[in-house]
C-alpha cells in the first residue's frame, strides 16, 4: 500500500505513532486508573443529576438540558458531514493541493508520491471525519433513548423503581455522553492529522501538541478544577 501512493518510511512510522498516540490516549482517558480527569468526572455529574431528577415534582429543565444536549450532537454530526465532503473533494482534485504545496516549497512533503501521496492522505482524513459523524449520529440517538426514559421515570410512588429507572436514564445519558466525546476526539486528532499534509514530521509535531492540549484539558485545566477545587458561593442577603 505505502509503496504504491508514493509515501516513505518515515511517512508509515508518523502514521503508525499518530495512530498508536490516538488509542493510547483513548485508552488511559476512558480506562485508566489513577485520576479519573474531566470527562469521567462529568459521568457521575450525569448521575447526581438523575437522582435529582428523581425528587422534582416538575422536570421541564430535565428536558431542557436533554434536548441542548441533543442539539450539540446534531450539530457536530452536520459538521462532520461537511468535513467529509471537504476531504472527499481533495480525492477528486489532488493535483489543486499539489500545487498549493509547489507554491508553498512543500513538494517533498509528497514524499515523492505527488498527487496519488495526496489523495492516500485524503482517504485517511475521510475516514477519520466518518467515524466522528457516527459517533456523534449515535450520540444523538442516545440522547433521544435518555429523554425517554426521563419521561418514563415515574413521579410517584414507591421510591425503589423510581430510582431504578433514573438509573437507567443515568446510564443512557453517560453513553451517549461517551460517544459524543470520542467524536469530538477524532475532530481533534483530525487536527494533527491534517499536518501530515505538510510532511511526516509535522505531523508527529502536530500529534504531539494535539495529545498536550487534550491531556491539559482533562487534568489541569480551568474546567477540571471546577469539578475538584472547593468552590464556596458567596452569602446572598435573601428578602423577606
Amino acid at each position: 500500500m505505502w509503496s504504491a501512493s508514493g509515501l516513505g518510511p518515515i511517512d508509515a512510522a508518523a502514521f503508525a505513532g499518530f495512530a498508536l498516540a490516538w488509542g493510547a490516549y483513548h485508552a488511559l482517558l476512558e480506562r485508566g486508573g489513577g485520576d479519573p480527569g474531566l470527562n469521567r468526572r462529568m459521568d457521575g455529574e450525569r448521575r447526581r443529576w438523575m437522582a435529582q431528577m428523581v425528587l422534582r415534582e416538575q422536570r421541564i429543565v430535565d428536558t431542557q438540558i436533554t434536548g441542548a444536549l441533543q442539539n450539540g450532537s446534531a450539530f457536530f454530526a452536520s459538521s462532520s458531514l461537511i468535513a467529509i465532503g471537504a476531504a472527499a473533494a481533495i480525492l477528486r482534485a489532488p493535483g489543486s493541493l499539489a500545487s498549493i504545496y509547489a507554491g508553498f516549497g512543500f513538494d517533498g512533503a509528497l514524499g515523492g508520491g505527488g498527487e496519488v501521496a495526496v489523495q492516500a492522505k485524503a482517504l485517511g482524513l475521510v475516514a477519520i471525519f466518518g467515524y466522528a459523524f457516527f459517533k456523534f449520529s449515535w450520540s444523538y440517538r442516545l440522547f433521544n433513548f435518555a429523554a425517554i426514559l426521563v419521561g418514563a421515570t415515574p413521579m410517584v410512588g414507591p421510591l425503589a423503581p423510581r430510582r431504578e429507572a433514573a438509573a437507567r436514564a443515568a446510564a443512557m445519558n453517560v453513553a451517549a455522553g461517551r460517544h459524543f466525546s470520542r467524536g469530538q476526539r477524532a475532530l481533534f486528532f483530525a487536527l494533527a492529522y491534517l499536518g501530515w499534509f505538510a510532511g511526516p514530521l509535522v505531523l508527529v509535531g502536530m500529534t504531539l501538541a494535539v495529545l498536550r492540549i487534550m491531556w491539559a484539558r482533562q487534568f489541569s485545566s480551568d474546567a477540571a478544577r471546577a469539578l475538584t477545587a472547593p468552590m464556596p458561593l458567596p452569602e446572598i442577603d435573601v428578602l423577606p
